[in-house]
Formats: C-alpha cells, structure tokens, sequence
C-alpha cells in the first residue's frame, strides 16, 4: 500500500520539488552520524586472562567493547549495547584442537559481570555468540562473538561499576571432511589474571544528579571484596555486606524479561485449510524477535508470525565411534493472508535524537525455508546434543516511509534487490542469497531440554548482511541511493524465538497433566516472547 498524502495535490513540478525536499530531509535524517550520539559513552577494555586447555593453562588476551550510557537514572533500566566479545588464544590452542582434527570452530561465550554500586554487588552474566571460523595454519586464534546482555537498573545515587570475571568458552568442532568424524565439542574455562588493570573494570556509570549520598564510600574501584566481580563474577556472601545495603542499594539485573506474550488476539491466525492441507508430519508455531539495523543504532521489533513446518524423518548420520548421529531435514513457509510473509511491521529511529523515522515493512519468502538438524547422543551419558540451520530466502519489502510525521512515497515495490544474506557454513552444498539462523539444543536424562529444538522452539540468531534497495520511490522519484546508503550493509545481528510446536496429526491440548501444545482449532497454543 501507499502512504496518503498529507497534503493536496499540486502541480508537478511544486509536487516534484516537495518531494526532492522529502528526500534531501529523510537523507538526513536516516544516514548516521560518525561521531557517538549524546549522552553514550564507548568502552573497550583489554585484559589478560589464563585459560585451562588440553595442552595445560595458557595465557589469553580478551577484549571487550560496549557503549553505556554517560550517566543513569536511580531506579530505571538501562542496557549495554554493541557488546563484541574478542578472544586470543595462543598458537598452542590451535594445535590442541587440530590434534582432534578440527578444521573449523564456531564460539559461544559466557562472562561474569559483577556490578557494584556503593557496597553492594550483583552479578550478570554476558553470553555472545559467533559464525564457524577456520582454524589458523599458525600463530593465534581469534575469536569475535556478539549477543545481548542483560539490564541492569541502579536503585540508588552513586557509581555502577561493571567488572569481568570468569570466562567459559564453548568451542563446537567442525571436521575438513563432512564424511569424517565429528571432532565433537570443548569447553574452556578462563579467570580473570591476577595483573590485571583495576581488576577487570569494563565501565562507570554515573547514578543520579552526580551528588554522593552521606555516608556513601567513594565510587572509584575499590578492594575485591567491593569490585563487583568476585569469585568470577558472583556476588558476596550476605555477611559481607551490610542487610539494609543489600535491601535498599542492591543493583538489579534483568535477564531479559522483555515483557508478556501477546494476546492472542494480536496475533494473526496460524491454522492450515483447504488450501494447505496438513499431513501427518505438519507442525506450526509462532515465530518473533528483533532485527537489528546496525547503520541505525537501533533494532526493528518482529510481531508474532505464523510458519507451517513440514518436518522430515531422521536419517543415519555420519559414523562416530563416541555418538550415535541422526540428520533431519525439515521445511517451512511463513503464512500470512495465503502470503508467504509476516505481517506488516514498523519500526521506529531517532537520528541525531530528534529525527523520528518510521518505517513499514514485511520479510517477503523468495523460496521455502530449509531447516537442517542434527542430533548426537553422547554414548558414554546419552546426553543428547542437537544443531540446527534454518536457511530462508527473505527479502525484504517497504511499505510505507514517514519522517518527522510526513509521509514519503515509496512506491509499491520498494524492496531489496536480493534476499537478505548470511556466511553459510557449507557455501559448497548451500550455494546463493538467503539468511541462516543457529540454535543448539542440549537435553540431559532426567532433565528438561535447553536451548533450541525444532518442536520446543527456543532460540535462533544469525548475523546478515541487508542489500542495496530497489524500485523505491514514485513520480519520477529515485529512493534506491537513499534507502541503500542510510540502511543496507552487513553487521546486523538478528534473534528470533520459536515457540513450542503444535503437533496437527498428534495433538496436546492444556490439561493438569500437559501444558497446553495446540488450541482446540489446531493453532499453536504458546505465542512466544521477543528476547533482546
């Protein structure tokens, strides 16, 4: 659809010259500035770590980048963003992991952040995630991980400090050969050096006006026992505190909490009929999360979409003398109004802080979603580990432009020219444009499953890169250029959440034995919760 003037019609050539206005405005407006916008403050920290690896323990440098805020309110929330994870592991790791026959590593990262603010102390914990990188034929390896981090709110005046302390490092394996066997998975535990500079301090965050409160003790790092980050990132014992400290001053760490489940009647439907018959394999969830727009600074909400998923039997996987492998190979639409798509989406910028730019899209499919698992059960304890690709073809569609309150024509086939596009871990066998999501479940005996699994849903991110715009604007009027250099580029960082599957051939409805699977119409009964 197109936006309706907000004004009437004129002669052409004034309608021409409003809208090259718009556009010079809307350039502005969207393409971003060079230097930090007001008000943030941008941190790295380099610091020296040991790791415990095969070969024995191993020095490690660890970098670590972020922007807070130049200074908080007491008692409102506020998240780090752009947290990049760097890791350097010496020459000897590579070799302890080639010695597996290892070609290839994909990191995921865990830091304790202790946050101190006065006496009191509170901890976090920083989890970031990274695409397959090839091991080194010398010298170091370099691993570069990003993801989300908690909220953390000040419940009084005085700096919050935020300090690293330990460090595990989840490295999953991956052979030269497919046909080989899997080198499988290691963990590796890190702690903070014991020279390291104002023991591991990554940032201050001024709370309040800037006056101390009496009695507050000063807000510059103090002894371990107070630097936020002891034991590896936990907090101290209640005896090492004052209670009304602890009650009153205790810095809050929200792991996100984004907020409820959308109504159901917020949702669009997410049945199949007449014209998508299921069939016994047929499965449908709900699906959404953020996109980030890194040129933007900022992250564009995805609602509550429908996919119908059709999924695959499981075949023998390569051989392994320690797991028995099954591969699956399941696919998936997205189904809005007979439309392979989600819904209609906006999304809302500040540039220099005052701008507001508004956008209305959808994520349009090119050709069917593929979605590759594998599972590995561990024979020595039939823990059972499962990975998962989904790989779509998604462009992506603007509908409608506002900025400042006044629309801009776009046309109706302003679109990226290709789909939205990932690295792909097997370029060889998944050649072309389309993005790739990655979620890892894990499921102990005796224990619920974590992390993501295609029938319970959870987790997927990626990284993509968006492409130039095409066939966007109207009357003559050219918006590829602007559109492509305000918002297309690599670096943005998605994450989207599954919800629990509804099984159609075998359904589980709510009952005091069995939390709910599927509604009484054979729509997903969970609605799952965006995560940041």
């Amino acid at each position: 659809m197109k936006a309706t003037p907000a004004v009437a019609p004129r002669p052409s050539r004034a309608r021409a010259r409003t809208t090259s206005v718009a556009a010079f405005v809307v350039l502005a407006a969207l393409v971003p500035t060079t230097a930090s916008a007001s008000g943030t403050q941008e941190v790295e920290a380099e610091l020296p770590y040991v790791c415990t690896l095969p070969s024995g323990q191993l020095p490690a440098t660890v970098r670590v980048s972020a922007e807070f805020p130049e200074r908080a309110v007491a008692g409102e929330a506020f998240t780090p963003s752009g947290v990049t994870t760097t890791v350097e592991l010496p020459a000897e790791a590579v070799a302890d992991l080639t010695a597996r026959d290892a070609a290839e590593v994909r990191a995921a990262t865990r830091l304790a952040v202790g946050v101190a603010q006065n006496t009191a102390t509170a901890a976090a914990t920083w989890r970031g995630g990274a695409d397959p990188v090839a091991l080194p034929g010398s010298g170091p390896l370099t691993l570069v991980t990003r993801g989300d981090v908690p909220s953390v709110a000040g419940r009084s005046d005085g700096d919050l400090t935020f300090s690293a302390g330990a460090l595990s490092i989840d490295l999953a394996l991956g052979a030269a050969d497919p046909a080989a066997a899997d080198p499988g998975s290691l963990t590796v535990d890190c702690a903070l050096a014991e020279d390291a500079p104002e023991q591991g301090l990554l940032a201050t965050v001024p709370v309040g006006a800037g006056e101390q409160a009496p009695g507050d003790s000063p807000s510059s790092p103090g002894p371990a026992e107070s630097s936020g980050a002891p034991d590896g990132g936990r907090p101290d014992g209640p005896g090492d505190r004052r209670p009304e400290r602890q009650s009153e001053r205790s810095p809050e760490v929200l792991e996100n909490t984004p907020g409820a489940a959308a109504d159901r009647d917020d949702v669009p439907p997410c049945r199949y009929d007449e014209q998508h018959p299921p069939t016994d394999v047929s499965l449908n969830a709900y699906v959404t999360g953020y996109a980030n727009v890194k040129k933007m600074k900022g992250a564009a909400y995805l609602p509550p979409s429908c996919v119908l998923i059709e999924q695959g039997l499981p075949v023998p996987g390569p051989p392994d003398p320690e797991y028995l492998i099954f591969d699956t190979l399941s696919y998936a639409n997205f189904h809005y109004l007979e439309r392979k798509q989600t819904p209609p989406f906006e999304a809302t910028f500040l540039s220099f802080d005052f701008a507001p730019v508004k956008a209305t899209m959808v994520l349009e499919q090119t050709g069917t979603m593929r979605i590759d698992s594998r599972m590995k059960i561990r024979l020595s304890d039939f823990t059972t580990i499962t990975d998962t690709y989904v790989r779509a073809p998604l462009v992506l569609h603007v509908l409608d432009l506002e900025v400042n309150g006044t629309p801009l024509d776009v046309g109706s086939g302003c679109r990226t020219e290709t789909s939205l596009t990932s690295e792909d871990p097997d370029p060889a066998n998944f050649p072309g444009d389309h993005l790739v999501l990655y979620g890892r479940g894990e499921q102990i005996i005796g224990l619920p499953a974590t992390g993501y699994l295609l029938l319970s849903g959870g987790a997927l991110s990626g990284e993509a890169t968006i492409p130039a715009f095409t066939g966007c604007g109207s009357d003559g009027e050219d918006l590829d250029r602007l559109l492509t250099a305000s918002v297309s580029g690599p670096g943005n960082y998605i994450k989207q959440v599954q919800g629990q599957t509804c099984a159609i051939a075998a359904p589980v409805f709510p009952s005091p034995e069995n939390e709910g699977q599927c509604t009484e119409d054979l729509q997903p009964y969970e609605i799952p919760v965006a995560e940041r």
